[in-house]
């Protein structure tokens, strides 16, 4: 991070800081010396905004988890990157205690995030090369005579 993005975060609006609209109200508060208090969670809408670009850039474009896994498109990778976020959003605000501050339920959300997108490129890999693994066997059968009808046809050709 450069020193003018540093500066840019740092002056940001306060209004990111706050929870809006159908957001949980109950965000924890951290009161610092001069009286100014910040909630961690929930995070902003433009946070939770920022939050799904990445796992659509994350999904559908090259990286290491597309060379293992594969990408995909960018439809696709933007429904699956909303499902994912919304999910985690749910789970990390559904397990979250009267104690637990700002930052252990931040890990929370942050862990289902990156297990559900690697549940998810996972399945859909295991999908995939079923799929052409079978297609592969169909070909190749179609293609290639069966030992029983290549022995058949030896037999035939001897007589």
């Amino acid at each position: 991070m450069s020193d003018s993005e540093i500066t840019n975060a740092a002056s940001a609006p306060e209004q990111d800081s706050q929870p809006q609209g159908n957001q949980d109200q109950t965000a924890t508060k951290l009161d610092k010396p001069g009286g100014i208090s910040f909630s961690i969670w929930p995070p902003t809408q433009r946070t939770r905004d920022a939050v799904i670009n990445r796992l659509i850039e994350t999904l559908s474009t090259p990286s290491v988890l597309s060379k293992r896994y594969g990408t995909m498109h960018s439809d696709e990778a933007s429904s699956v990157a909303r499902q994912i976020e919304e999910e985690a959003f749910a789970a990390a605000g559904g397990s979250a205690s009267a104690e637990d501050d700002g930052i252990e339920i931040l890990q929370a959300y942050s862990k289902e995030i990156s297990k559900r997108m690697l549940d998810t490129v996972k399945a859909r890999s295991t999908s995939a090369s079923t799929v052409d693994s079978s297609a592969s066997q169909t070909a190749s059968s179609e293609v290639a005579p069966s030992p029983a009808t290549e022995a058949t046809s030896v037999a035939e050709s001897d007589s």
